[in-house]
């Protein structure tokens, strides 16, 4: 069959959004219609070539949708059925699945090489194969993904806010739950505050902190973060984190510092904000070459802190999606406020721009 896809070709160029086939689903896969997908910055490093990836590419990893058609021995989902897209996949039977890490799947390593699980392509230009990023490749009217790459959810929640729940939500809440273990009445610093940032500010209210410190550059970004649950907020144009962090903390520094934005200068920063005993939990994705942080490792000696990293917030998603849209559903977690703008197909370089630019917490395409 015939699909419109958003295609990376090569690094530093521009996606294209064309017309592409696209095969029927094989053994354990299934063909979804897409509702709705997610403008996160995952996607970005590999256009810009931050993060290796298989070229060309079919981009988009956050995703929500409706099954078309099942391949054979397909028997966790059926046609007609809701789904949000998980951009790990969970085999459910190595030893991190076993051991309820299955963000940690040992299928995950095949998100960037491009292929299927089975080392085939489902998608084409011509005679030239397609790679699906994660597996999915969400900006797509119609894709083929794994089964067990599928979450079911209940056909209640609007599939343009349940997409949130594929990447940006389990990555933030999950990163304060799951990975860091935020206690109640603790301090934390959460600096960024995009689609993961102001989620990760949900997930430290959820736990039940006494103080959440938002940091940005952008105003509007740090009222959201205000509106979600931040009790403080600071422009990082205008004032140090590290002292603004000590300064509300009587001079001893956060309990956990989440860094949202991964770049040397913040996870520095991070690392500095926390008191003794602190964590610091790094969420973003550093660009590849980066292969160094300005954190003296006496630090983590002398005040006995801790550094950590966590992928997809620690969740799994089988169980996790559907937990947090129940959240959604009990006006305990937000997600209808986190989308800024909505986007065709078409608009996608301008949704990635309008995301570099500062102008959204979350983009998302929406499919007629």
């Amino acid at each position: 069959m015939k699909t419109r896809t958003a295609v990376l070709y090569a690094a530093g160029e521009p996606i294209r959004v064309e017309e592409i086939e696209l095969d029927p689903p094989k053994e354990h896969e299934v063909l979804v219609r897409m509702v709705a997908a997610g403008i996160c910055h995952s996607d970005h490093h590999v256009a810009t070539g931050e993060m290796p990836a298989y070229l060309p590419m079919a981009l988009g990893h956050e995703g929500a949708g409706i099954i078309e058609a099942v391949g054979p021995r397909v028997t966790n989902c059926k046609a007609g059925d809701h789904v949000v897209l998980s951009f790990i996949p969970g085999c459910g039977k190595c030893r991190y699945c076993l051991s309820g890490h299955s963000n940690l799947c040992n299928k995950g390593s095949a998100t960037t090489l491009g292929p299927q699980l089975d080392g085939t392509f489902r998608m084409h230009s011509g005679t030239t194969n397609i790679g699906q990023f994660c597996l999915l490749s969400s900006f797509s009217e119609f894709t083929v993904v794994p089964d067990i790459s599928v979450v079911v959810v209940d056909k209640e929640y609007p599939l343009n806010r349940a997409v949130l729940a594929s990447c940006a939500v389990p990555t933030g809440v999950g990163a304060v739950i799951h990975r860091a273990k935020v206690t109640p009445g603790s301090t934390v610093m959460v600096i960024g505050c995009g689609g993961v940032g102001v989620n990760i500010i949900q997930g430290v209210k959820l736990a039940g902190a006494r103080m959440i410190i938002a940091v940005d550059i952008h105003d509007f970004k740090l009222e959201m973060a205000q509106t979600l649950g931040a009790t403080h907020i600071i422009n990082a144009r205008e004032k140090d984190p590290v002292r603004a962090a000590k300064e509300l903390t009587d001079g001893m520094g956060v309990d956990y510092a989440f860094e949202a934005i991964s770049t040397p200068e913040t996870i520095g920063q991070a690392a500095a904000a926390t008191g003794k005993n602190g964590i610091i939990v790094i969420v973003g994705l550093t660009d590849a070459k980066v292969t160094s942080m300005p954190i003296p490792p006496m630090l983590f000696v002398l005040l006995q802190k801790t550094v950590m990293g966590t992928i997809y917030g620690d969740s799994q998603p089988q169980k996790d999606i559907p937990e947090l849209l129940a959240l959604y559903k009990d006006g305990k977690l937000k997600l209808d406020e986190l989308v800024t703008r909505t986007y065709t197909l078409d608009q996608v370089n301008e949704a990635y721009n309008d995301t570099l630019q500062g102008r959204t917490i979350r983009g998302v395409i929406e499919f007629n």
